[in-house]
């Protein structure tokens, strides 16, 4: 569902109110938090989306790493998982779908998480997620809402990957560009946000289905900063540059553009593969932390140690503009 789209149904549904409830959608958090006791609160998520590689194990994997990643984003640890998944039986090899759901398994026992069971469906199309649960100590949330000006921005993956796997649809990607991306996509969160609880950081999300400018608007708008990022610091696949200047972008990414882009100031000699970048929607990306000033160079000398190599200043919390994001040079 496009930002739009989802906007406009969020705005017809009822309000939960519950001293309890930490975090909600309310917030435009990645997972909501619900308080156990004073030292423990759960941290839930869900995601589920179509195949964006061809390799079954891979596809798995990745969706595994993306589903934890909300979890990751809040400072929280995976608990437990349920897989949800729906294929068509007349169609769908049993093999198939058992390397779905391994590349799955693999990548949650990495987490240290255990998966508890699941639900499966008939469906014309392919689609596998996971619910998560994670634990995280009350006053340890990391959210959306505490940006503040003069943090710094970091983030910790290379940007691209959807118009990649879109170029890769149309036999444009080379294997080597897909096994680089493929990695990417697999590679959990944890590291990093296990250096950001470590170092410590105001805010912080994943950067997923909204792509860059959207899920930072959410920081922005939460945080009631603006946010403003340097196109030419922003750690990208180097094939995606082509791929954007000839507006190859899946429609996720082109409907990033046209609702996002109404919150954000491009500033001139920004080029237009870099605009089209910074909306792309991504697929298990990294996160997108807001570090004080006084503590991003240890976050990104102890991110790089631990083997987050991608992980760089992209931008800068200033005080609350016209624009919630700024793109410039």
């Amino acid at each position: 569902m496009s930002p739009k789209d989802l906007a406009q149904v969020l705005r017809q549904l009822p309000k939960f109110e519950d001293a309890n409830m930490l975090v909600s959608g309310d917030t435009l958090d990645d997972a909501g938090v619900y308080r156990i006791s004073d030292d423990v609160a759960l941290v839930q998520t869900v995601d589920i989306f179509t195949p964006v590689v061809d390799d079954p194990y891979d596809y798995g994997a990745i969706v595994a790493a993306n589903s934890l990643s909300d979890v990751y984003a809040m400072g929280g640890r995976p608990l437990t998982v349920l897989n949800i998944i729906g294929f068509p039986p007349k169609k769908m090899d049993h093999n198939i779908i058992a390397q779905i759901l391994k590349g799955g398994a693999d990548k949650v026992k990495e987490s240290g998480a255990v998966i508890v069971g699941g639900h499966s469906i008939i469906d014309p199309e392919v689609k596998y997620g996971m619910a998560v649960t994670g634990l995280i100590h009350p006053k340890r949330i990391v959210t959306n809402a505490g940006a503040r000006v003069g943090d710094v921005l970091i983030l910790t993956k290379p940007l691209g990957i959807g118009i990649i796997t879109m170029a890769n649809t149309m036999d444009k990607a080379s294997d080597e560009l897909m096994k680089r991306i493929v990695k990417s996509m697999a590679t959990l969160n944890k590291t990093a946000s296990e250096v950001m609880l470590k170092i410590g950081t105001n805010a912080c999300t994943d950067i997923t289905g909204f792509g860059l400018m959207g899920h930072a608007y959410n920081i922005a708008m939460m945080s009631k900063v603006t946010l403003r990022f340097s196109a030419g610091r922003m750690p990208v696949f180097e094939e995606a540059r082509a791929f954007a200047r000839d507006s190859i972008m899946p429609g996720g990414s082109f409907s990033n553009k046209d609702y996002y882009g109404q919150f954000t100031k491009v500033e001139d000699g920004v080029a237009e593969e870099m605009q089209n970048i910074a909306f792309d929607a991504q697929t298990s990306g990294g996160l997108l932390m807001s570090v004080p000033k006084d503590k991003a160079e240890q976050m990104l000398q102890e991110l790089h140690n631990q083997g987050v190599k991608d992980a760089v200043v992209v931008g800068e919390v200033i005080p609350k503009q016209d624009k919630q994001i700024i793109l410039g040079k």
